[in-house]
């Protein structure tokens, strides 16, 4: 407890944008967050007070950080589960725990597991690709096992010409999609589960770049049944804190589960401002093992819009700002505080209202004043 303010110490790995909105949760909270960064320049460090410059695979530092903390949990998912494993054996309480973990962090591990309790995943295989890809038909998509997100690490191959030179690779069916989905919940260690409504999320260039919440026109009893499989999977896999489930809506009415991130995530940055209780809030209660918030959304639409680096030059962030709340007064932004570069995350927008498509437009414009200007 932090004798300042008799309220638990959260140690938080990482020092990005999810650490930075996790602090801001904090603070409304009254909790002291400690953050693991790995430079004085990550976007968590630039506004946090209790800041460890340092390396989350080195065992000897995340124990040093961890002294003092009632609950460590994580803002990515690269800590190593042998370094988790040895400081819980030591009595820290890591959250969520290296055992649940390894299913965000190895996409094999996770495909496996999830098939054999039943879960629906597309068709895969972790051996012979070309093999496989002469099976299922060509084109497949082919990922490596670990470290990829934001696209990285996933390609489409045409023939077995396509296939990377690396050993660590999975390959997948190319589902006939829809649209993308993902079913974000909540867990605490006692076991009570809260659940965000299902959202849409439009990729382009394998990057999120747009959630819709709800979900528009998804068939009701779908969205039911993402939801439940979502809490299903938190608490099969022994989950404690958000977990993201991203899903593919195939064009037969299906849903089959994509992906796995086990810490607050990008599909439900929308909640800040359109939930009752945000995701960074619901994680931290999670970890806390406090009752769940409430998760009804506070308009009828709400849309977020991720902004990417755009070209070097031209407009300051600060003049484009000036510009967007000119013409979006409406926009809530949230930057992160990261250096700009084409293509990166650097912050997003969300927009609410009671017309999805109005929302939408409206999103985008702020988005697009942030990443490339606005010239009259």
């Amino acid at each position: 407890m932090d004798s300042r303010t008799g309220l638990p110490v959260v140690g938080m790995v990482g020092g990005g944008q999810l650490a930075r909105m996790t602090h801001q949760a904090a603070i409304a909270l009254g909790q002291s967050l400690r953050v693991l960064a790995v430079s004085a320049d990550d976007g968590a460090a630039l506004v946090a007070a209790d800041v460890v410059i340092g390396r989350h695979d080195d065992l000897d530092t995340v124990r040093a950080f961890a002294k003092g903390c009632d609950v460590v949990t994580f803002d990515h998912e690269h800590v190593p589960g042998d370094l988790i494993r040895t400081l819980a054996a030591e009595g820290v309480t890591l959250l969520p725990g290296a055992d649940a973990l390894r299913f965000a962090q190895n996409k094999r591990e996770m495909r496996t597991h999830l098939a054999e309790l039943g879960f629906p995943v597309p068709k895969w295989t972790a051996g012979d690709i070309k093999a496989f890809g002469d099976e299922v038909g060509w084109p497949i998509i082919v990922k490596t096992a670990t470290g990829g997100y934001d696209g990285r690490g996933v390609f489409k191959a045409h023939s077995s010409k396509d296939l990377p030179d690396h050993q660590d690779l999975i390959g997948e069916e190319l589902v006939q999609l829809k649209r993308e989905l993902a079913a974000v919940v909540a867990r605490s260690p006692l076991g009570q589960v809260a659940a965000y409504p299902v959202v849409e999320t439009v990729q382009k260039d394998g990057i999120c770049v747009e959630v819709l919440a709800p979900a528009p026109d998804l068939d009701e009893d779908l969205a039911i049944e993402a939801q439940r499989l979502a809490i299903d999977l938190a608490t099969r896999l022994g989950v404690v804190g958000v977990l993201a489930v991203e899903l593919f809506e195939t064009t037969d009415g299906r849903i089959l589960v994509n992906e796995l991130a086990m810490r607050p995530h990008n599909s439900a940055h929308w909640t800040i401002e359109g939930a009752r209780t945000s995701q960074f809030e619901q994680h931290l209660r999670a970890v806390l093992d406090y009752p769940m918030g409430d998760t009804r959304l506070t308009a009828p639409a709400v849309v977020m819009a991720n902004v990417l680096g755009g070209a070097p030059g031209g407009m300051s962030i600060d003049e484009r700002l000036h510009h967007l709340f000119a013409e979006e007064p409406g926009a809530k932004v949230h930057l992160y505080g990261k250096q700009v570069r084409p293509g990166r995350k650097i912050g997003h927008v969300t927009v609410l209202g009671d017309d999805l498509e109005d929302c939408r437009r409206r999103a985008a414009r702020a988005a697009r004043i942030l990443e490339e200007g606005y010239e009259h």
